[in-house]
């Protein structure tokens, strides 16, 4: 009998880390960059693709953007949001879908080769998904800060993340017809480490480790320090976001 994947990520901090999107959604100026991204993405994908689904499944697409866009093409919409209680790494509770589309969640499952099994199950013969997240490559002047602000006993504080070549062989693992792995950079430039980890939380990006480790003042203190020795001239920290997407088809 197969073990059990670790528990990396804490599904109850992950659940409430999306439940609290809403609420700082509604800031002024609310960060939504990384699913807006991935959104117009899949929508260029699938005209490429002239892919027209009849039954389609969004799972994480908390603007509803991408419902609605799949809506007026004629789709009936079902949505999955973890915060809710929608679990990937379960079998879905859907099937005979032409298209599911998973938006900027599967960097936070314990077992992401499961949660990519499921997403073939609920897919009809024919059926194509695109799986979109936050990859490796990202956040490397955050894992700096955070590297200078632990000092000689670092702690793990950022999510270990999928690269292209790693995602593509899960694919073929879970039996993804004619996979495909690919990876795009998003950057963005900021003049505080306070504001950064802003936009992290408005967008569920925050820190959901199973066992996180506070960083107390004095750590806090020197991560703004680290953050100001990143700065250029003109006082801004250019930070990147690497967007892997997975995507595939059940052949029939």
């Amino acid at each position: 009998m197969a073990s059990p994947p670790p528990t990396i990520f804490s599904r109850a901090r992950r659940a409430a880390a999306r439940r609290r999107i809403a609420g700082l959604q509604r800031q002024p100026g609310a960060a939504r960059f990384v699913l807006d991204d991935i959104v117009d993405d899949v929508l260029e994908r699938l005209a490429f693709l002239r892919h027209e689904p009849r039954r389609a499944l969004a799972i994480g697409d908390w603007t509803g953007q991408l419902a609605e866009a799949l809506a007026r093409q004629g789709a009936e919409v079902i949505r999955g949001e973890p915060a809710d209680g929608f679990d990937e790494e379960r079998p879905l509770p859907f099937a005979g879908c032409d298209f599911v589309a998973s938006v900027a969640t599967l960097d936070t499952v314990n077992d992401l080769p499961g949660a990519l099994i499921h997403i073939r199950g609920a897919l009809a013969p024919g059926g194509r998904a695109i799986a979109s997240f936050v990859g490796a490559g990202s956040l490397p002047v955050l894992r700096r800060i955070m590297l200078a602000a632990d000092g000689e006993r670092p702690a793990a504080r950022l999510h270990p993340m999928v690269d292209v070549r790693a995602g593509a062989q899960l694919l073929q693992r879970a039996g993804w017809a004619d996979p495909v792995a690919d990876g795009r950079t998003l950057t963005v430039a900021y003049r505080s480490l306070e504001q950064l980890v802003t936009d992290l939380r408005a967008q569920g990006l925050g820190n959901v480790l199973a066992s996180p480790a506070p960083l107390g003042k004095a750590g806090l203190e020197r991560a703004r320090a680290a953050f100001a020795a990143e700065a250029d001239e003109e006082g801004r920290v250019v930070e990147t976001f690497e967007i892997l997407t997975l995507s595939g088809w059940r052949p029939g």
